[in-house]
């Protein structure tokens, strides 16, 4: 006998939108609104496969202002998945450099490599062909196969999660979300369907406080609004760390002391960065002491001291780095931490 819980998930859901004229009218409903109300972003221009696949790993876990300029500087470097094939690693890196989660551009300089290695170029059309390849996973891939090729395959992200536990009032498990979607998909327009329902939670039905007033689907909403309440998100780590932004004139070339991390680091390997210390200064230089910034990576929110010399003078203040001089005009070409760029990017330096 099933268990009263069970019963009641599968009332709940048998009641809202699954079949005949409800359902057709929700689906234009929401797609009718998408039509009239999505962003203006460049991926939604195409159906190239190459770059819906790139606008989708770099949205992951990144906002979509952080992504815009990093999208249309990266399609200029490497315009098809041939010339990023084609690129060495640090080249990638050094142009993803400053959206973080540096696993994403390996994975991805690696997955153009198999593409052209066993595909000649071409991306195959399927969601499940393209789970084959390194870094696409179920998401990503029905995102591709729906967008670029019309699969009716249906994608399944926080923001469809949100949507459907709000409409469903149930707080579904993952196989019971992933099956919702594939059950309300408009077959004959999936990639607009999928991208209409991203679009939903990503600016009406939002964390928090939901703009239910304005939802064009509202009427098939269970809670309007309410969310079945999950976990509290674990607290973030908070540390301190000391940078020393050296710069000197060599020759007629300006340059910076940046230091490269270990190539098997767990975090950020091979990327270049200031030199730093976990530890103040001792004695406390009040003279070197430039600037103190704000940053976050993954779960720790860092409060960073900047030390910055003055005139070319040598910056004594925290232990000598094995780093390397490079000329300011190279860094836009080598892989600096999201970290590195700010700190420069303040200083006027790049």
């Amino acid at each position: 006998m099933p268990a009263p819980n069970s019963i009641a998930v599968e009332t709940r859901l048998a009641a809202s939108p699954a079949s005949g004229r409800d359902l057709s009218a929700f689906r234009r409903a929401l797609l009718g609104w998408y039509d009239r109300h999505r962003r203006d972003l460049p991926w939604r221009k195409t159906r190239d496969p190459y770059r819906i696949w790139l606008s989708e790993i770099m949205l992951q876990q990144t906002r979509v202002a952080a992504v815009l300029d990093h999208y249309r500087i990266f399609l200029e470097r490497f315009p098809n998945v041939q010339a990023l094939a084609a690129a060495s690693e640090d080249d990638v890196l050094a142009a993803w450099s400053g959206l973080g989660y540096y696993r994403r551009a390996r994975m991805l300089h690696r997955c153009a490599k198999d593409l052209v290695q066993a595909h000649g170029g071409g991306f195959p059309q399927t969601a499940g062909e393209l789970q084959t390849l390194p870094g696409i996973g179920r998401y990503t891939a029905a995102a591709i196969a729906s967008i670029a090729f019309a699969e009716p395959v249906a994608v399944v992200d926080g923001n469809v999660e949100r949507v459907l536990q709000r409409q469903t009032g149930v707080n579904l498990t993952t196989p019971q979300t992933w099956q919702r979607a594939q059950a309300i998909l408009a077959n004959s327009r999936p990639g607009d369907f999928n991208q209409a329902m991203m679009e939903l939670g990503a600016t009406v039905c939002v964390p928090g406080e939901p703009r239910c007033l304005v939802c064009p689907v509202r009427k098939w909403c269970a809670t309007q609004g309410e969310v079945p309440r999950a976990a509290p998100p674990s607290r973030q780590k908070k540390e301190e760390i000391w940078c020393a932004l050296e710069c000197r004139d060599g020759n007629g070339t300006d340059k910076v002391r940046l230091v490269q991390r270990p190539k098997k680091a767990s975090l950020m390997a091979g990327m270049w960065e200031l030199p730093q210390s976990s530890d103040p200064p001792r004695p406390w230089p009040d003279a070197a002491h430039w600037r103190t910034f704000r940053h976050s990576i993954t779960v720790t929110d860092y409060t960073v001291h900047v030390l910055r010399n003055k005139s070319g003078a040598p910056l004594k203040a925290l232990p000598a780095a094995k780093g390397k001089w490079i000329a300011i005009d190279r860094i836009p070409q080598i892989p600096i931490t999201g970290l590195t760029r700010k700190i420069l990017k303040a200083g006027g330096i790049i």
